[in-house]
Parts: C-alpha cells; sequence; structure tokens
C-alpha cells in the first residue's frame, strides 16, 4: 500500500504490492499524528474493500481512497473525517454495497462512537494519570460541553463542536 500526504489534512491510499510506502508530495510536509489517524481509517477501509471485493471476485487494483479531516475552531482535534472512493472499475450498480461495506471498517465503527482512553504512568513510584478533574464530557440543553485543561492545570469549560 502507498499512503501520499495530499495536504496537511488530506492523505491518499493507492493498494501497491511491496512494503508500505509512505510519501509525500513535498519536503516540506511531515507524517503527523493527524496522518497517522487518518491512514489507519483509509487503510482499514481499503483492506474490508479488498476482502469484499475478493469475495466478489473483482478487482481492486484501481481502489483509491482519500482520506481527508477538518479541524475543531479554536481546538486542537479533529471536528470531522471524510473518506472518498475512488473505484472506475467498479460496476455503478455495485456502489451501495461497497459504500455498506466501507462502514464496517473497524476504525470508522471506533471513531464514530464514544470510547475511553487512560494514560497510566509506568514505575513503581509514578501514579496512575487520570483525566484531569473537570476534564469529563457532559451532554446539557442537546450540546457536549467539555472543560479543558489550561497551562495552569485549571479546567476552562467550552462548548465542544
Amino acid at each position: 500500500m502507498k499512503i501520499t500526504l495530499t495536504g496537511e489534512e488530506s492523505l491518499r491510499l493507492e493498494p501497491t504490492s511491496g512494503p508500505l510506502t509512505i510519501a509525500a508530495e513535498s519536503r516540506d510536509q511531515s507524517y503527523s499524528a493527524f496522518h497517522m489517524l487518518g491512514s489507519a481509517l483509509g487503510s482499514c477501509t481499503m483492506s474490508v474493500l479488498q476482502s469484499w471485493a475478493s469475495n466478489k471476485n473483482l478487482s481492486a487494483d484501481d481502489l483509491r481512497i482519500d482520506v481527508g479531516w477538518s479541524f475543531a475552531e479554536g481546538q486542537h482535534r479533529l471536528n470531522s473525517m471524510s473518506v472518498k472512493l475512488e473505484w472506475p472499475s467498479l460496476p455503478a450498480e455495485l456502489w451501495p454495497r461497497a459504500i455498506r461495506a466501507a462502514h464496517l471498517c473497524g476504525i470508522h465503527q471506533t471513531l464514530t462512537r464514544p470510547f475511553d482512553i487512560r494514560v497510566k504512568a509506568v514505575g513503581a513510584e509514578s501514579p496512575s494519570m487520570e483525566a484531569p478533574l473537570g476534564l469529563e464530557s457532559k451532554r446539557a440543553n442537546g450540546k457536549l460541553t467539555a472543560a479543558l485543561p489550561q497551562a495552569d492545570g485549571q479546567p476552562k469549560a467550552t462548548s465542544a463542536q
């Protein structure tokens, strides 16, 4: 598989033989943690669609997947991700089934549902690291609110997007 960074908020996956390759369109681009997250979503989708195609005796050699994302305003987190499938050889009548199969990707399923992340320190004297008090997300009046930690360690409540 070849992953090409197409921008600061996008990448493209293409099936290839041989080892995984990561390339950028310019020397100034670096493979960020958000590119890694996009790569996980794209490669999982690619794997599911290649398996689906194999079971249908179809070729996925011309399947291309573009993954893009946008950031929540004023926050260092994603607001949304998009997956665009390009598969010229796939017959039009099979597209609804292919899209349904793409939604079965385990990374897609994980990202569309809330889940916990816990950070723990390693070492005999290191305490467990829980989310700072007040960091928990809450629903109020139909909106998700979250307290964001500040440099002084105190939470600042904001409305999450």
